[in-house]
């Protein structure tokens, strides 16, 4: 599917808006979604910003054309059209961050293995989101890439250093890298979502800064 399940957005625009990049890489765009939101919540607290003219960098890459449509280049800066096994280590640029959401089980645990290490580096900071169960989803949208191949689990992470898992109830969700114990402790301090609305306070229903 060129979408994912909405209840691990908290915790990965969280982390997101935490590393605060001025670079990332989204690996299997789909419809867009990790990219519209980091745009809209990195970008836009910044009140210089002119709406539409983007100081930060969001590439993505994406195995299968049909699913790009116009928001695709209002919001990317880039999209790299091809399977990512094979563009991620061809890249020219590093990045501050990569994401990695909803990708592994599409591929054989040798291409998945391969391309996460890879994605670690080519940057500082990786979130990695993965089905805790992939069920038996086939080809959909006559996009052959959509078959899952390959269930992951937390041990199959354990020869990465610098991680920490957040807890979700459908995903496994893994930040790897060189900040992880700010971020982690970062997260700890906040409730669920709370990140988003302390920078947007007009999104809370108060209007006012949580504490």
């Amino acid at each position: 599917m060129p979408t994912s399940h909405w209840n691990q957005l908290n915790e990965i625009m969280d982390m997101v808006v935490l590393i605060s990049p001025e670079s990332i890489l989204d690996v299997g765009v789909g419809f867009g979604k990790y990219g519209f939101l980091s745009r809209e919540f990195l970008e836009l607290r910044d009140s210089e910003v002119e709406y539409g003219k983007w100081k930060r960098t969001i590439d993505g890459i994406e195995a299968y054309e049909g699913y790009l449509t116009p928001v695709h280049e209002h919001i990317y800066d880039e999209i790299f059209i091809g399977d990512a096994v094979d563009l991620v280590p061809n890249l020219e640029k590093k990045y501050d961050l990569i994401l990695l959401i909803d990708v592994l089980e599409h591929l054989d645990r040798r291409k998945g293995g391969k391309l996460l290490g890879d994605c670690i580096g080519r940057s500082g900071h990786v979130i990695v989101s993965t089905p805790k169960n992939i069920g038996g989803q086939k080809d959909s949208h006559d996009n052959p890439y959509e078959v899952h191949r390959s269930q992951w689990t937390k041990a199959d992470f354990a020869r990465f250093p610098g991680k920490f898992f957040v807890p979700n109830y459908n995903s496994i969700i893994c930040y790897i890298g060189g900040d992880a114990a700010r971020l982690r402790s970062a997260l700890r301090r906040s409730r669920v979502g709370s990140t988003i609305t302390n920078l947007f306070p007009f999104l809370s229903p108060s209007g006012k800064r949580r504490r």
